[in-house]
């Protein structure tokens, strides 16, 4: 299959909103914002970015690719950790401007900090006088970073 021009034009309203088209909008950087979830359990893994090609790779090999905004670079998940995402399905929002990788996560985890998710901590409302504060959630760490990235 070819992967070089696989987006549609973006049409009128209705056939983004309504047609079977995928078009999808990225922003002035020219990136869409990807949320990573576990297919199975529906918890939320990891948020992302892609561009047209991390896109097109990612449709391309079935793994996630996106790109780092930081290292200003593609991002293959799992190409230094091992902890690959493979695609199961990926999900537009009503005006493709937003995406859902619902994925396998294969290894320890998806969090760059040791973690399962990089969704470990809820936020708690502050109460009369203190701050917003920030409370751990889930189990804990599921692998150590520094043996895997070799930095602490």
């Amino acid at each position: 299959m070819d992967f070089k021009n696989i987006f549609a034009p973006r049409g009128a309203k209705a056939a983004v909103e309504e047609g079977a088209d995928f078009s999808p909008k990225f922003d002035a950087d020219g990136l869409v914002p990807a949320l990573a979830m576990d297919a199975t359990t529906r918890e939320p893994l990891m948020l992302a970015y892609m561009n047209e090609e991390s896109l097109r790779r990612t449709l391309e090999i079935g793994e996630a690719v996106y790109w780092s905004r930081s290292r200003q670079e593609f991002w293959h998940k799992g190409a230094t950790s091992g902890h690959i995402q493979r695609i199961v399905e990926i999900r537009t929002d009503c005006d493709q401007d937003a995406l859902i990788l619902m994925v396998e996560q294969i290894g320890a985890g998806a969090c760059h900090t040791g973690r399962n998710s990089c969704f470990y901590r809820k936020v708690v409302a502050a109460v009369s006088g203190e701050t917003t504060k920030l409370e751990l959630i889930g189990p804990g760490k599921s692998f150590d970073p520094a043996d895997v990235y070799g930095k602490p």
